[in-house]
């Protein structure tokens, strides 16, 4: 009876030590590292957390400088006005897909983008928003351009 106890005991203080290790290395954190507001949306056939860069504070920075991004999360790049917009990957780690969105929701082209490199990728057309996902998920997801997508009524306008 006794060697039963010890051994439930160092299983539940395993169980502790493992748990602990998960939630502090964060494989438990789905919630967005940047602090930005967030709302879901459907891109093809997935849905997405999408945090909200639309302050020019915010769209600058936007995933720079982060090790990682849930596979079911992203970034949306709100502009106050619709133009040719570029992005470029300075201090970004994550290799992403870049979506340029125009005003009325139209995936108007996809691009590959890689850690680090400082070319620039223009949107072939004016544009009101981008989305950023981890590098493969629109393909995964079934987007294309094309696209019809329903912007978040919380991401539609830039804030400043």
């Amino acid at each position: 009876m006794t060697q039963r106890i010890v051994v439930q005991s160092i299983i539940a203080v395993g169980a502790v030590v493992f748990l602990a290790f998960f939630k502090v290395s964060g494989c438990f954190n789905r919630a967005p590292q940047g602090g930005l507001p967030t709302a879901q949306m459907k891109i093809g056939e997935k849905t997405f957390d999408i945090e909200i860069a639309n302050t020019q504070e915010q769209r600058m920075t936007g995933l720079m400088r982060r090790d990682s991004m849930p596979g079911d999360h992203g970034m949306i790049f709100v502009f106050r006005t619709e133009r040719d917009w570029s992005f470029y990957m300075k201090n970004t780690r994550i290799p992403l897909d870049l979506l340029f969105v125009d005003g009325g929701g139209t995936i108007r082209s996809i691009h590959k983008l890689k850690p680090y490199d400082l070319s620039s990728v223009t949107s072939d057309v004016p544009v009101k928003y981008a989305i950023e996902l981890n590098e493969g998920a629109a393909g995964k997801g079934g987007a294309k351009g094309g696209d019809k997508l329903v912007i978040p009524k919380e991401a539609q306008e830039a804030k400043d």
